[in-house]
Formats: C-alpha cells, sequence, structure tokens
C-alpha cells in the first residue's frame, strides 16, 4: 500500500494548485500607471516588423489585402489578449500564463507554461539584439561585420558566422537599466515608443499624400510585363505571372489568409503586459487597459503602414528587406529613409526591452513559488528582481554573441503560443468553477441526481458536477482541435481534392466541437465578478485555442525536435529540484479542489476574497 500511497501522492503533487494570498502586499515597487503599460506594450509588440513585414507578405503573399491580413490577424490577437486581460484583472500578481495556469491547472502545467514563457523571452531578447547591430552596421556600411568576420570568424554548424559582441554589449546595457529600476526602465521605453509612433504617423500621412488609388487596381498585363522583364524573357507566349492577378486580392483569397498567418505573429509581445502585475499602482483597471489599448494601437498602425505602402508603390515591385526606404525613392523621397532609419532603430530598442522586461519577472515569480533556484527571486533595495534580470540578460547576450538565432527563431513562436492557448483555456475553466463559499451542503448532495441529460438543464449556479464536466469538455475540445489543425496543415491537399475520409473527418470534428460549446454554453457561470471579463463565452477562448494550435502545427518538425530538447531539460530541473523545493508542497493539502483569487484595491487592502 505504501508504494501506492507515494504514487499517489507523486501524482497530486503535479496538480496542486496555488492559492494567492489575501494581502495585495508585494516587494516589487508598484510605480507604473496605464500609460507605461500601454507604451510597454506598443513598444515590444510594434518592433521592427512593421518596417519589413508590410513588404515582404505584400509582395509575395496578399498584394493590397494586406490590410485585411493585419485586420484578421489583429482579431485573433485580440481574442488572446482578452484571455489575458481577464486573468489580469482577476489574478494581479507577477507571472503572466506561468501564474494564470497554477491557479487554474495545477503546478506541472504551470511549470511548462513558465518555462515555455522563457525560452520565448530569451530568444526573442538574442534575435532582437542581433538585428539592433545588424541595422546600426548597414548605417555604418557593414564595417563591424567585415571587422569581426575577418578577425573572429566562427567555422562551427550551430554557432553565428562571428561573435556579435555588439549585440551583447547592448543587452548587458539594458539588463543594467533593467535592473536599476522599472521606472527608469519604464521613462527610457516611452521615449522610445513616442519616436516610433511619430515616424509611423509621417510614413502613414506620406503614403496617402503619395499614394495612387491604381496601385490597387493594378491589371494583369501589367503583371505579365513584370513577370517577362524579371525573368529577362523576350516572349510574352506560355508566359504566367509571378505576381498573381492582380486587383486587389492578386493571390487569391487564400492568399489573404496565409498572409494573416503570417502577420499574427506581428501581434506577438502584448503579454508582456500581464508580467506587470504587482508592479502598477493599479492592477486590475491598468491590466486590462493596456492589453486592449497597445493591440489596437497598433493594429491601427499595421494597418495604416501597409496601406501607405501598397498605395504608394505597386505591390509587385516592393522591396521585401527595405520596402519603406524603396518606396519612399520610388516616389522621389528618397532622404525620407534616414527617418525610417531612426525609426526602425527606436522600434528595435522598444521590442529588445520588451522582450527583457517580463523575462526576470517570469524568473522570479517561479524562484520565488520554490520552482526555481531561490536566489533568482532576491530584490534590490530599489525593490527590483535584481539577480533574475542580470542572470537572464547573461544567459540571453550569449546566446546573442555566439548562437545563429535563425534556427531557434521558430521555437520561440511555439513557446508564446503555448502560453496563450493554456490562458485560454484556463479562461473557460476558470469561468464556470463554483464558489465554495457560497455552497449549500443540501445542494452539493444533490448534485448527482437528476437525469441523464442533466447538462442540458443544469441548475442556476455552477456546481461542482458542472465545473468538472466544462473541465473535461475543455480538454476534448483542445484534442479535437489538434486533430483538426494536423488534418487541415498535413491533409490540405485531400480536402483540395475532395477526398471523401478528408471531408468526414473535418465534418465530424466541427460538429464535435460545436456540440462541446453548446453543452459549455448551457452551464451556469461563476457569480463572480472581475473588473473586466472575456465576452461570447465560450466561443471566443476555443477561436483562440484553434488559432494558436493551428500556428503550432504549422512549425517543422525539426523546431518540434529543438522544442523537445529545451524541454526535456526544463523537466530535469523541475523533477530535479522544483517538485521538491515547491513552496506549497507543505502548506497545501494533497488534493486541491479550490483556487482562491482576491480582488486587491487602490491600496493594497482586500475587497473581497472568493474561493474557486
Amino acid at each position: 500500500m505504501k508504494p501506492c500511497k507515494k504514487v499517489l501522492s507523486f501524482v497530486n503533487s503535479l496538480s496542486r494548485r496555488k492559492p494567492l494570498t489575501a494581502d495585495g502586499e508585494t516587494n516589487l515597487c508598484r510605480c507604473l500607471t496605464t500609460i507605461d503599460l500601454v507604451a510597454l506594450g506598443v513598444g515590444s509588440t510594434l518592433g521592427a516588423g512593421v518596417y519589413v513585414l508590410s513588404g515582404e507578405v505584400a509582395r509575395a503573399t496578399a498584394g493590397p489585402s494586406i490590410i485585411i491580413c493585419f485586420l484578421v490577424a489583429a482579431i485573433a490577437s485580440i481574442f488572446a489578449g482578452l484571455c489575458y486581460a481577464e486573468f489580469g484583472s482577476r489574478v494581479p500578481k507577477t507571472g503572466s500564463a506561468y501564474l494564470y495556469s497554477y491557479v487554474t491547472v495545477g503546478e506541472l502545467w504551470a511549470f511548462i507554461t513558465g518555462w515555455n514563457l522563457i525560452l520565448s523571452y530569451v530568444i526573442g531578447t538574442s534575435s532582437v539584439a542581433r538585428a539592433w547591430s545588424g541595422t546600426f552596421d548597414d548605417l555604418l556600411g557593414n564595417q563591424m561585420a567585415r571587422f569581426l568576420v575577418e578577425h573572429t570568424g566562427m567555422g562551427l554548424p550551430g554557432l553565428a558566422p562571428y561573435p556579435d559582441f555588439f549585440a551583447a554589449g547592448l543587452i548587458m546595457l539594458l539588463a543594467g537599466l533593467l535592473a536599476f529600476g522599472v521606472k527608469e526602465s519604464a521613462i527610457v521605453n516611452k521615449v522610445f515608443t513616442v519616436i516610433n509612433i511619430l515616424v509611423l504617423v509621417f510614413v502613414i500621412i506620406s503614403g496617402f499624400i503619395k499614394g495612387d488609388l491604381k496601385n490597387w487596381q493594378i491589371g494583369e498585363d501589367s503583371l505579365l510585363n513584370a513577370t517577362i522583364e524579371a525573368r529577362n524573357l523576350s516572349s510574352t507566349v506560355n508566359v504566367t505571372s509571378a505576381f498573381g492577378v492582380g486587383g486587389f486580392f492578386p493571390y487569391g483569397f487564400e492568399g489573404t489568409l496565409a498572409g494573416a498567418a503570417t502577420c499574427f505573429y506581428a501581434f506577438v509581445g502584448f503579454d508582456c503586459i500581464a508580467t506587470t502585475g504587482e508592479e502598477v499602482i493599479n492592477p486590475q483597471k491598468s491590466i486590462p487597459i493596456g492589453i486592449v489599448a497597445s493591440l489596437v494601437i497598433c493594429f491601427l498602425a499595421y494597418f495604416g503602414v501597409s496601406a501607405s505602402l501598397t498605395l504608394m508603390q505597386p505591390y509587385y515591385l516592393l522591396s521585401t528587406n527595405s520596402p519603406l526606404p524603396v518606396a519612399f525613392d520610388y516616389i522621389g523621397w528618397g532622404p525620407a529613409k534616414y527617418v525610417v532609419a531612426v525609426g526602425s532603430l527606436c522600434a528595435l530598442s522598444t521590442s529588445l526591452l520588451g522582450s527583457m522586461f517580463p523575462m526576470p519577472r517570469v524568473l522570479f515569480a517561479m524562484a520565488r513559488d520554490g520552482l526555481l533556484f531561490k536566489a533568482l527571486a532576491r530584490v534590490s533595495l530599489r525593490q527590483s528582481p535584481v539577480i533574475a534580470t542580470l542572470t537572464s540578460g547573461t544567459v540571453a547576450a550569449i546566446m546573442a554573441l555566439l548562437f545563429d538565432l535563425k534556427a531557434l527563431v521558430d521555437i520561440m513562436s511555439i513557446g508564446t503560443l503555448f502560453a496563450y492557448t493554456l490562458v485560454a483555456i484556463c479562461v473557460l475553466i476558470l469561468r464556470y468553477q463554483p464558489d465554495f463559499s457560497k455552497d449549500d451542503p443540501d445542494d452539493l448532495k444533490k448534485e448527482g441526481g437528476g437525469s441523464k441529460l442533466w447538462f442540458l438543464n443544469p441548475p442556476p449556479y455552477p456546481t461542482r458536477k458542472t465545473s468538472t464536466l466544462v473541465s473535461y469538455l475543455t480538454v476534448l475540445i483542445a484534442v479535437l482541435i489538434t486533430g483538426l489543425s494536423v488534418v487541415l496543415t498535413k491533409a490540405i491537399k485531400s480536402l483540395l481534392d475532395k477526398e471523401v475520409w478528408s471531408i468526414i473527418f473535418v465534418t465530424v470534428v466541427l460538429l464535435l466541437v460545436v456540440l462541446c460549446v453548446i453543452i459549455i454554453w448551457r452551464q451556469p457561470q461563476s457569480p463572480v465578478k472581475a473588473s473586466f471579463m472575456v465576452p461570447f463565452l465560450p466561443l471566443l477562448p476555443v477561436v483562440s485555442v484553434f488559432v494558436n494550435v493551428y500556428l503550432m502545427v504549422q512549425l517543422g518538425g525539426d523546431t518540434w525536435i529543438r522544442y523537445a530538447v529545451w524541454m526535456a531539460i526544463g523537466f530535469l530541473i523541475y523533477f530535479g529540484y522544483g517538485i521538491r523545493h515547491s513552496e506549497y508542497r507543505t502548506k497545501l493539502p494533497p488534493i486541491q479542489d479550490r483556487v482562491k483569487i482576491d480582488t486587491i484595491a487602490l491600496d493594497g487592502d482586500v475587497i473581497k476574497q472568493h474561493s474557486f
């Protein structure tokens, strides 16, 4: 019996949940305002991609319909953003998706989420620092690259062509700034963000002044001539256009959807706001506003820049590497490229700060809970997580210095999308949890009764039975969506050829998903209110899960192998250290039936405490 008890205890320890303490105290400095969060979200999300991505997607994938791509991508991103916003208002603590999963689905999933976030932030920081270095070197005529390749070249597989000392130094400089204090970092971020926005406004206004609507109505004859010129052909016989069929949707609606999938990554970064829960003056108000406002501002910027770009220059002439400078040369405004260069460097600076800011806070939260080494939870006299900041900055600097990051960037996408998925699932589970403090014992006894179709006519309030049903259905939906995404990705040719098996499979899966959604919709939601709540439940989180899982399935096998190696390292740390040093190993009973979530007022006093 003892071995059985040990196994049961081990399994229970994996699902133990974190109850939030009934106080708003924190050893971090509460000094950030709503404006600071909006600037942080915009700076992190609106990186250098706005200066490059529009030209790349418009030329090869979507044409002028790139503005629709950004609209679709923004809607999908807002779905994830709304889920983060609700948790930010309910759980105003540092840790982002790691904390949200810890209080909802348990410790193991929390560690996996936190480990994924660390991966995303480290690779994101290193890759942005290298991009900053490369952009700055371009302005100098690539003198740094030539010198370093000649004197310190590295020819080993997996390593960069040369050690990028500039990128590594930049990371350590910003790590020092972040370690010094969050308020000072927020001021620097706001300055760079304002400059970036002003440059983008200049680009948008220029495009609308010098743009021509005819560039959205290009005929196929012009595209054939452009194809002949690009291929150095002498005859138009049997020549097909390399740039689609012209018009607003030159690559068809399929091209627009493919472009939207690429543009979705342009909105990644807003989740850094969710890590500021213990450094915001009024987190329950500021975090939801910051997330939604930053996504809206970023959408308007992407929409405006892509519209201006495709109006200034025909989409098939756009440069995939430097679309804005080339477009300004095309309209005769060549000197404007220097303005674009300043904006690009500012965008890279804010994106770098946005990647570095949440990284130590996730480390800090995990170390404080005992899942990572305790030394990482130390704070400075200025109430900043100084050890976590300098440690994460050093790791990112080493990666930027030595490694070829192109092969690792896709792994970053897995970490981010996994976190988005789990947060959407957690919202579904949390919203249908009963308030145990108000359960009537007589009602609890009646939960097991009723007809076999009781779930179609549930009680007016959530119970253990209804919440358990929602949890199981949510897991089933996630499995069905994963299967659907695999088929839509790997067997798309069978679907286009209308093969019977593929059509039946997709139809059955969709029907099952719709049935699960309807059953969840029929269940009573928790009466506990938050300052912000996701609308259109349960549909919106389910759509968010589908978008995220579908994009994850698109990634290649090599990416998943590298991701598996990273997760193996994480499991060694968790099962070797974290599970034994968890703060809640002895504080909590073996099986957690409740998640305590506090609502904290401006002054840190508790207004209400609800047990889910």
